[in-house]
């Protein structure tokens, strides 16, 4: 799958409110009072003008008091992210995105097909901390979208989340067989990747790496 830009394409983001520097304690607490979460990423500010632009829609669980006070995704420094997205060549360099997401990433990231989303838009400092309630909230309102966006692949980062979100409590890591979530596009796959968060101490940034190459395969193929 290969994604034509208009070639007047502009990031449409908005812009790090900290002016290109990282979050203090205080910002981040601030920004986690708010509730206000970030941006997705995506080529285009609505789901419709995004239709059939992605060949992989990757969904974390929440935002970062990090994320959340710079606005980009997967901000906190120790994330093993973006380093493991490099490490597969679904990017091609790693984004350091700890003082927002810079212009030439944004292009990047649309040109090669990629949207970023949270289950949950509410940030918090760990992920148990959102309700389950929340979680499945968020699940329905994600396969709405799905929907709309048609993305080739969805990568769900986190199999507790997933599991709690979408009622599949049996649900493991990989592509999800025959037993996706109810309402689930049939031309999407859905696959179940690891927590890229510091603290999920099972995995390593090659070992997600890993994970990501068959994703990205997988998604080419389809």
């Amino acid at each position: 799958m290969e994604t034509l830009l208009p070639a007047d394409w502009k990031p449409w983001r908005s812009a790090s409110p900290l002016g290109g520097r990282r979050p203090t304690k205080a910002e981040m607490a601030q920004a986690t009072a708010a509730g206000s979460g970030r941006d997705d990423v995506l080529p285009f500010p609505t789901d419709r003008e995004s239709a059939g632009l992605l060949r992989l829609l990757i969904v974390g669980i929440n935002p970062s008091p990090w994320t959340a006070a710079v606005n980009a995704p997967f901000a906190r420094p120790g994330n093993r992210f973006w380093t493991s997205l490099a490490l597969a060549d679904v990017v091609d360099q790693t984004v350091d995105a700890s003082r927002g997401l810079c212009a030439a990433d944004e292009r990047m990231l649309a040109e090669r097909g990629i949207g970023i989303t949270n289950l949950v838009s509410r940030p918090s400092a760990r992920a148990d901390e959102l309700t389950a309630d929340e979680l499945r909230a968020g699940g329905a309102h994600l396969v709405q979208r799905l929907g709309v966006l048609c993305p080739t692949a969805v990568g769900f980062l986190g199999v507790t989340a997933f599991r709690a979100a979408f009622a599949r409590p049996r649900a493991t890591l990989g592509l999800q067989g025959a037993d996706v979530p109810d309402g689930w596009p049939p031309a999407t796959q859905c696959w179940v990747l690891p927590n890229p968060s510091g603290l999920n101490a099972h995995e390593t940034a090659q070992s997600l790496a890993d994970k990501w190459e068959d994703v990205w395969a997988a998604s080419a193929e389809a």
